[in-house]
């Protein structure tokens, strides 16, 4: 062999080769779903813009989620120990100030201990704050879960939910990211994952959707279908950059709430920016934005 037979080798051209996965998270699928413009900010500018301060909102969703996984290891899970767990991890930012602050974590600390009321701390789920992922052709899909039970030989996905409004039934059924979770984890564990769950916490509400095996096999088509789109437009910033045209901005109501409107025009122009504690003070959008948590 001669010894520019191996460099000659390397530069033909690879036939046969897979292409790579597109990794995801639903809130990934969901950012590019909702406005391609947030998408390019969040996902593919570099450096990434600076976003705005967290909000109220989050905090106090954070600080909750945050009880209810720990509470699940304490040595003696009673209800009322709830409330100290919210104390434990309230995150004290966004709030118009300290009395709001205040008020908010009064009433989530009875609220969480209203919601664990109606928990068997006996019966420990089979994961809490789980992470899950999947293969679908091209995709690879990862999320996180906040808390899988076991009931009757079937796993059920339960997300935890702290908006002002209440998810319906219907919220459960089109949710993508439930879909996606309950087919990850019937793939992983080998267990049928049809049911799926919003437990809104302040109200102490469930929204419920059963899922057929046909239905989340939508769901799985429908993400990959955006993950195709997505995936044309990565490649289109990486030749333009900045200059693609494959990242329009779809302005509306989520536009005062988006935590990169500053770096959007067109989102700027969409109406006025939304308070750090305007959550708490007037009902959320209908369609709230799912990019925060996967």
């Amino acid at each position: 062999m001669e010894k520019g037979d191996v460099a000659g080798q390397d530069a033909l051209p690879l036939t046969g080769v897979p292409e790579p996965l597109w990794a995801a998270s639903p809130s990934k699928l969901l950012a590019f779903l909702d406005c391609p413009r947030r998408y390019r900010l969040q996902y593919l500018d570099r450096p990434a813009p600076p976003r705005r301060g967290q909000r109220a909102h989050t905090s106090l969703g954070n600080a909750v989620h945050n009880a209810l996984r720990d509470w699940w290891d304490l040595p003696d899970p009673r209800p009322e120990a709830g409330a100290e767990l919210v104390d434990r991890a309230w995150i004290d930012v966004g709030f118009r100030d300290g009395t709001q602050s205040a008020l908010w974590r009064t009433r989530m600390r009875e609220a969480v201990t209203t919601y664990l009321g109606d928990v068997d701390p006996a019966s420990h789920p089979v994961g809490i704050e789980r992470t899950v992922s999947f293969v679908s052709g091209e995709l690879r899909l990862t999320g996180r879960v906040d808390r899988l039970d076991d009931r009757d030989g079937e796993l059920v996905v339960v997300d935890y939910k702290t908006s002002r409004v209440a998810p319906t039934d219907d919220d459960a059924r089109t949710s993508l990211a439930l879909a996606l979770y309950a087919a990850a984890v019937w793939k992983m564990f080998r267990r049928r994952t049809l049911r799926v769950e919003l437990h809104h916490v302040p109200s102490g509400t469930r929204a419920v959707h059963e899922h057929t095996p046909e239905s989340l096999t939508r769901k799985v088509e429908q993400a990959r279908s955006i993950a195709r789109d997505a995936r044309r437009a990565d490649r289109d910033f990486a030749e333009k950059g900045a200059e693609s045209e494959l990242f329009p901005p779809r302005t509306g109501p989520l536009c005062g709430w988006c935590d990169l409107r500053a770096h959007c025009p067109e989102g700027q122009a969409a109406g006025p920016e939304k308070s750090d504690w305007a959550a708490l003070e007037e009902p959320a959008p209908r369609k709230e934005p799912e990019w925060s948590r996967d």
